[in-house]
């Protein structure tokens, strides 16, 4: 016999002012919207039914910004519509349109989506109190267990998907995890390995030891030594989001930060993370030197995201650059057994790699048993056979983000060609990089999208010659400063 129903009533929003709830979604002019009218109605429950089938006949709608685990997932839903009897809906958005739709959710109340891609920056922190415990479900004895429970994702990962405020709750699983490494043509510095160390005067090729100087060398080699490719690296250095990842990869790197206690405050979140710190003496100094980087790297950088400098690497038109582990899989589909990938290069202070993962989280606004529903979504699609499905799909997939899935011998031997999961060649590569002392993360607050705009729009200036390095970072410093002081209220 199985468990009594649990209870049919929704819970209570959580305490979100409509102000909080609102700041990142009101520039759409879709304040209008919250007059929408209730929520849907509860899941289906059959009590007499096993952990994985209670809930059959239900609808999960799963609203993720448009990456590869989705993509996989979304083109084959049959094992876990098998196993569970639930339906899924998935709605995919560009990230900036998802968060709009999930703040006018939460605010409405009408938890319109079961589960949310939660951006740790632009929907995790700010809307924290609307995410339900993940350990309610987890120790629940009529629910499924975790395969592997919380220790088996990546810690690092946990903590910054995961996590917010340091209260020790688990708001989302561990889903995806692009990581910036240092890509490189390995067929061009084995070509010209001897030339280059015979007039660098130490080894090219990329290792633990390599310095950030070393690599703006190695750069301007290839401008100057041959023409095998235009440019000895490339940037995303657009003004936009992509132009704060690849500088903090140097700000970090030169010891400088967004905050005191900057890895606390990106590993585990904060609602007040003090005074902003870019206008350090080793904060300039990185900035100093991505500038002086940029004006030897493809003039295109600064019309590239990541996107565009991927396509650019893929072309043939740069040696190098620093970029999202992910583009492995699209790396050897253009240039198979061309390209290499090492942890990013190491500053005065240390190697940082920016860390971009997310995590999938249950809406608390909805009721009860459409949580539990939703929760067995989010339990399968994060669940180590799952990830392993993922990874070899012939749609993308990602990377696992679980560390029993790298163990696998089938995962194992994809991390050396010839390899059937392509992005499993980068892997040595972004294990260094998630280690505690050299993963990169960026400020986990919930004003962090307004500080992101004055970060990139300053630096855009400073490359564009408009504005020194020292005066790029006050400036940044002096805005975001006034941004954390307004402060968030929930």
């Amino acid at each position: 016999m199985g468990s009594p129903p649990p209870s049919s009533a929704p819970r209570p929003a959580p305490p979100l002012s409509r102000r909080s709830v609102l700041r990142g979604a009101a520039g759409a002019g879709a304040m209008g919207l919250l007059a929408a009218c209730g929520g849907r109605p509860d899941a289906a429950f059959h009590a007499d039914a096993g952990p994985w089938r209670r809930y059959a006949g239900t609808t999960v709608n799963f609203i993720s910004e448009n990456t590869a685990p989705t993509a996989a997932i979304a083109a084959d839903l049959t094992p876990f519509t098998e196993l569970t009897g639930i339906r899924v809906n998935i709605v995919t958005l560009e990230l900036s349109a998802l968060a709009q739709k999930v703040a006018l959710d939460l605010a409405s109340g009408n938890g319109e989506y079961d589960v949310v891609y939660a951006d740790p920056y632009q929907v995790l922190a700010p809307y924290a109190p609307a995410f339900a415990d993940l350990r309610e479900f987890a120790e629940d004895p009529g629910l499924p267990r975790l395969p592997g429970g919380f220790g088996d994702f990546i810690p690092t990962h946990l903590d910054a998907a995961g996590r917010f405020g340091g209260d020790g709750k688990v708001l989302a699983l561990p889903y995806d995890c692009p990581t910036m490494v240092w890509q490189y043509r390995a067929d061009l510095f084995e070509r010209y390995r001897d030339r280059m160390a015979d007039d660098l005067g130490f080894d090219p090729m990329p290792s633990d030891d390599t310095t950030w100087e070393q690599y703006y060398a190695i750069a301007e080699w290839f401008n100057d030594k041959t023409d095998a490719v235009r440019y000895g690296t490339g940037h995303q250095a657009k003004q936009h989001d992509a132009l704060m990842c690849d500088f903090s990869n140097l700000l970090w790197s030169y010891g400088g930060d967004y905050f005191d206690g900057g890895r606390r405050v990106g590993r585990v979140g904060t609602l007040d993370p003090g005074d902003c710190r870019l206008d350090s003496d080793a904060a300039i100094e990185g900035a100093a030197f991505y500038q002086r980087l940029l004006r030897i790297a493809d003039p295109g950088s600064r019309t590239w995201d990541w996107d565009g400098l991927g396509a650019a690497f893929r072309a043939g038109r740069i040696a190098m650059c620093p970029n999202w582990h992910e583009y492995a899989a699209s790396n050897e589909a253009a240039m198979p057994g061309k390209v290499g990938y090492a942890r990013l290069p190491k500053g005065p202070a240390r190697s940082a790699g920016m860390y971009g993962g997310t995590g999938i989280a249950v809406s608390d606004v909805i009721p009860e048993r459409r949580r539990q529903a939703a929760w067995l979504f989010v339990n399968w699609a994060t669940a180590p056979r799952t990830q392993l499905a993922n990874l070899a799909s012939e749609v993308g997939g990602g990377t696992p983000t679980r560390t029993s899935v790298y163990g696998l011998p089938r995962v194992t031997e994809a991390q050396h060609r010839p390899s059937k999961m392509a992005n499993m060649l980068s892997a040595t590569a972004v294990k260094e990089t998630w280690r505690s002392d050299t993963i990169g993360l960026r400020p986990k607050i919930p004003m962090w999208a307004e500080c992101d705009t004055a970060v990139y729009t300053q630096l855009s200036g400073m490359l564009a010659g408009d504005a020194s390095p020292e005066s790029a970072m006050r400036a940044a410093t002096s805005r975001i400063d006034r941004i954390v002081a307004r402060g968030w209220v929930n």
